[in-house]
C-alpha cells in the first residue's frame, strides 16, 4: 500500500529503477532469507555484493565515481520497497543515504576516488560510529579521540549501537581531534576494518526488534588513520560536517516510519476483511472503520510531509527544524498507528508468526536512533 505518491516519483526514470528494486528484492530478500536474517542477527554478506551488481548502491553517488548518478528519489524507493516486505535488517539506506553523503559532499577528490567505486560495488560496505556509550544525541559529549602522530592520528575509544558493525569493511568514525576545543575540536576518520590493528568489533548486540541487522560496539586501541583518512582533510570540521548531514539521515528515519505504517495498514486491512466475529467480519463494524480512517489519515498526513521535505532536500532546502518534525511526527505515528492496528488482531497480533507483531517491535527504534524524539522537540523548539 502506497498512500500518496508525489508527481516527482511518478517518473519513467524513477518507476523503471522501483521494478528494478523489487525484482532484486523479491530475489535475494525472500521471507525464509529474512527469518534466516533474524536467525543470524545478520544479513548475509553476499547479499551485499549482490546489491552492488544490480546497482543498489551508491544510487545518488554520481557515475563518475562509480555510482548510480540519481538523486534522494531512488533512496525513498530503496526505503519503502526494503519496509513494505520487512526487510530493513538489509540496510542499504544507511549506507545509501546516510554514510555515502559524507564522501560526496565533504571528502578530497582522492578520498572520493579511492573509496566511492568500492563503496558502490559492494566491496566495501559502511557503517558510521558516532554513538559511545556516554555520548548519544549530545554529540559533543563523545570521548573518543585522535591523537596527531607522525603520518597521522591514534584513534582511541569506543562505539556502541553501530548498525552494520558486524559487517563493515568501512566504518567513518567521529573522535575528538583536539578535546579542548568544543565543538571546534571534533573530526571524522575513514577507518577500514580489514588488518586494522587496534580495532576489534564487540558482541552483536541482542534487540527488542530488528533483530536481522548486526548492531555492535566497536572498539579503537591505538588504531592508526594515515592522514589521507581524515574526511576532508581538515581538523575540526567534524560536527558540522555532522550538522550537514543529519538532516537528510532524519529524513531517511522518517520515511522507513511511514513505510512501515504503510505495511501495518495492508496487513491489518486484509486481516479485518476477512475475520470473522459474531458472523460478521471485523470490517464491518464501525469501530473498526473509524480506527482505520483515523489511521489512514494520520499517514496520508506524514506521507505528503515526508513528501514535502523530500523537495525540499531535492531543492538543498531541508533544514534541520523540519527534518526534526518529520523524524519526530512520523516515528511518533508509526508506534501509535501500528499499535492499534496490532489491537485489531487480537490475540494472534501478539504471536511473532505475524508480520504486525514484527513491525511492532520494529518500528519502535525509530523514535530512539537518528536523535531522541525529545532532541527533535528541542531543535523545533529552538527555531519558535
Amino acid at each position: 500500500m502506497t498512500l500518496h505518491r508525489e508527481d516527482f516519483m511518478s517518473v519513467d526514470e524513477v518507476e523503471l529503477f522501483e521494478r528494478s528494486v523489487a525484482g532484486f528484492l523479491d530475489a535475494h530478500a525472500s521471507p525464509e532469507a529474512i527469518e534466516r536474517w533474524r536467525e543470524n542477527k545478520m544479513v548475509d554478506r553476499e547479499v551485499w555484493s549482490e546489491a552492488g551488481r544490480a546497482g543498489l548502491l551508491g544510487v545518488s553517488v554520481p557515475q563518475a565515481y562509480g555510482g548510480g548518478g540519481g538523486d534522494f528519489r531512488h533512496e525513498v524507493v530503496i526505503i519503502r520497497e526494503v519496509a513494505h516486505r520487512g526487510a530493513d535488517a538489509l540496510a542499504i539506506s544507511l549506507h545509501n543515504a546516510v554514510v555515502l553523503p559524507y564522501f560526496t559532499a565533504f571528502a578530497t577528490e582522492e578520498q572520493k576516488r579511492r573509496w566511492l567505486p568500492r563503496l558502490c560495488s559492494g566491496e566495501l560496505v559502511s557503517a558510521i560510529a558516532m554513538t559511545e556509550p556516554g555520548a548519544g544525541s549530545d554529540l559533543q559529549s563523545m570521548r573518543c579521540t585522535a591523537k596527531k602522530v607522525d603520518g597521522g592520528y591514534r584513534l582511541n575509544g569506543q562505539k556502541t549501537f553501530i548498525s552494520n558493525g558486524q559487517l563493515a569493511d568501512l566504518v567513518l568514525v567521529a573522535a575528538k581531534t583536539n578535546p579542548e576545543a568544543g565543538s571546534r575540536g571534533l573530526s571524522l576518520f575513514i577507518v577500514e576494518t580489514d588488518g586494522c590493528e587496534g580495532f576489534e568489533r564487540g558482541r552483536n548486540l541482542e534487540k527488542l526488534g530488528q533483530e536481522g541487522q548486526d548492531t555492535s560496539e566497536l572498539f579503537f586501541e591505538d588504531v592508526f588513520a594515515p592522514d589521507e583518512n581524515l574526511l576532508g582533510g581538515a581538523e575540526g570540521k567534524g560536527l558540522p560536517q555532522l550538522m550537514a548531514k543529519l538532516p537528510q539521515e532524519r529524513l531517511v528515519i522518517a520515511w522507513q516510519a511511514i513505510s512501515m505504517i504503510e505495511r501495518a495498514l495492508a496487513e491489518t486491512i486484509a486481516y479485518v476483511k476477512e475475520r470473522k466475529m459474531f458472523g460478521r467480519t471485523l470490517a464491518d463494524f464501525q469501530n473498526t472503520q473509524f480506527k482505520l480512517a483515523e489511521y489512514k489519515t494520520e499517514a496520508t498526513i506524514a506521507s505528503v510531509f515526508c513528501g514535502h521535505c523530500t523537495k525540499l532536500l531535492l531543492g538543498g532546502e531541508l533544514d534541520a527544524t523540519a527534518a526534526s518534525m518529520a523524524k519526530y511526527w512520523v516515528s511518533e505515528r508509526a508506534t501509535s498507528i501500528i499499535d492499534g492496528c496490532l489491537q485489531m488482531f487480537g490475540g494472534y497480533g501478539y504471536m511473532l508468526e505475524y508480520p504486525i507483531a514484527r513491525l511492532y517491535r520494529d518500528a519502535r527504534i525509530h523514535r530512539i536512533y537518528g536523535g531522541a524524539n525529545e532532541v527533535m522537540r528541542m531543535l523545533i523548539a529552538r527555531s519558535l
